[in-house]
């Protein structure tokens, strides 16, 4: 299994805090049979800044001490990037990690109350040069919450979505976990990652995220992710299903 979302670097962000937690993750991590990692530190959100160089130089380090303690897990350089204005020139500047080594996927995040106004216009500048942007955790945008079509247009349009295994099992409340189910069930996600800060309140769950999603959706549906999640990973087109509406139930009342 494949994660492609994880902070699992240390001291760079609000994830692993040091390289024993690092280790700590990574065997957690295999325990629930992930084989491969996309370290994605923030990157670019006010907080935290990970260039390019910096996340290789890490990601490296990292792998040493993972086959020193005999740990099998791969782990490859990523980002996860707040969305911002002068993305264009820094792809340009070279200190912008993709997730795969063709320079065709950009993990994405928005802030977690809005959706800038650009948006649309970055993500056809992006889409102009080959680049499809991904965008993390749309089921925890509070616009997306509440008006799904906004996404909507934005996957017609070409953008990818990763869903986040804790939301789907129910770790960020009952209401994004049922906004999780609709999303995929309007095929509005293409893919589960973990987001995992650390083992205890921000784990993986990537394991119980792929037994619900066989028990609620079928087999068809996790091979359906697991291979769309390798495509993106070895720079190949990603050929989804075509995204549906979420359609919300109206209130009947007596007038």
């Amino acid at each position: 299994m494949i994660d492609l979302h994880c902070h699992i670097l240390p001291r760079v962000d609000d994830g692993a805090k040091d390289l024993e937690e690092s280790l700590e993750m990574a065997r957690l991590a295999v325990s629930e049979g992930i084989t491969h990692i996309l370290a994605t530190p923030h990157h670019q959100n006010k907080m935290w800044m990970n260039d390019k160089q910096k996340v290789q130089t890490l990601v490296s380090e990292l792998q040493v001490a993972l086959n020193e303690q005999n740990i099998p897990l791969t782990v490859f350089p990523g980002q996860e990037v707040r969305l911002y204005g002068e993305l264009l020139k820094d792809i340009k500047e070279g200190t912008i990690q993709f997730i795969d080594e063709g320079n065709q996927y950009l993990l994405l995040e928005f802030p977690t109350s809005q959706v800038p106004a650009y948006t649309e216009r970055l993500f056809f500048q992006l889409e102009s040069k080959g680049v499809t942007p991904i965008i993390v955790h749309p089921e925890r945008n509070r616009v997306f919450l509440k008006e799904p079509e906004r996404l909507k247009e934005l996957v017609d349009k070409g953008a990818l979505a990763q869903l986040t295994a804790a939301s789907y099992t129910g770790g960020f409340g009952k209401e994004i976990q049922k906004f999780s189910k609709q999303l995929i069930e309007a095929n509005l996600v293409h893919f589960i990652a973990s987001d995992a800060h650390n083992t205890q309140n921000r784990s993986f769950h990537m394991q119980e995220a792929m037994q619900l999603l066989k028990k609620e959706y079928g087999q068809q549906t996790v091979d359906q992710y697991n291979q769309l999640t390798k495509d993106i990973v070895n720079g190949e087109w990603a050929y989804p299903q075509p995204a549906q509406s979420i359609r919300k139930k109206k209130r009947f009342g007596l007038f």
